[in-house]
């Protein structure tokens, strides 16, 4: 568990297929799944909804070119203080 969190990530291994194949691929790209994700999880349709929302708005996003949303995403999570 990260510092500073009050509530512990959901088991992965609990997780309906659909929820644990978008975990794998986080796991496959970033090294380990994305941190929000392990919480979104705890409630399925919540989870969903939220991979459908990121999903729409990196493949709608036409003023940002594709080979520098990646960069972009990095940059404001650093401002943010997320860590890569």
């Amino acid at each position: 568990m990260l510092d500073g969190t009050r509530v512990p990530p959901v088991d992965i291994e609990s997780l309906p297929d659909d929820l644990r194949e978008v975990l794998e691929e986080q796991r496959k790209l970033h090294g380990t799944p994305l941190y929000p994700y392990l919480f979104y999880a705890r409630n399925p349709a919540y989870f969903r909804a939220a991979h459908a929302m990121w999903n729409a708005l990196q493949k709608e996003t036409k003023r940002v070119p594709g080979a520098l949303r990646t960069l972009l995403n990095r940059r404001v999570a650093s401002w943010n203080g997320c860590e890569f």
